[in-house]
């Protein structure tokens, strides 16, 4: 039964990135941009992303503790969903991204008080694996038009 409702979290994640990131067809919709909001996400993103890492690092370690990181990764969320990119591509990361940083908050909250933190974890991972294809597929045309995205993946 997990794993039948984890496959439907899973497709209900990319039916909504790919409708809300405008996956309709046009022409439009596809084409990439590098704006300075463009630049101000990945810039975010990245720092974020580097830093969950390096506090991950220390929680697995034992020198720091559960709260210090969920509330990091909850923390990136918000300042990852706050960031508003126009490029289509970017968009879909922002989305992977916020929704990572929320199931890997929750699954170290769930993990600290003794439960199973499993099924958050493997959402957390498979949501930062959508975001890291999306971004290596966009990487070329985006980096033409300035935006590097190498820190993200």
């Amino acid at each position: 039964m997990s794993t039948l409702r984890r496959r439907g979290v899973i497709a209900a994640t990319l039916v909504l990135v790919a409708v809300s990131s405008g996956c309709s067809g046009s022409k439009a919709a596809h084409g990439h941009t590098c704006t300075s909001t463009d630049q101000k996400f990945i810039q975010t993103a990245s720092v974020d992303v580097t830093a969950l890492g390096s506090l991950t690092a220390d929680y697995q370690s034992g020198q720091v503790g559960p709260k210090e990181v969920a509330q990091q990764a909850l923390d990136a969320a918000v300042r990852v969903n706050d960031s508003e990119p126009k490029d289509p591509s970017l968009r879909a990361a922002q989305q992977y991204l916020d929704a990572m940083f929320q199931e890997y908050g929750a699954a170290v909250t769930i993990q600290a008080k003794g439960g199973d933190a499993g099924e958050r974890m493997y959402r957390a991972y498979g949501l930062a694996n959508f975001a890291h294809d999306v971004l290596l597929q966009a990487q070329p045309a985006l980096s033409k038009r300035g935006c590097d995205v190498a820190a993200l993946l």
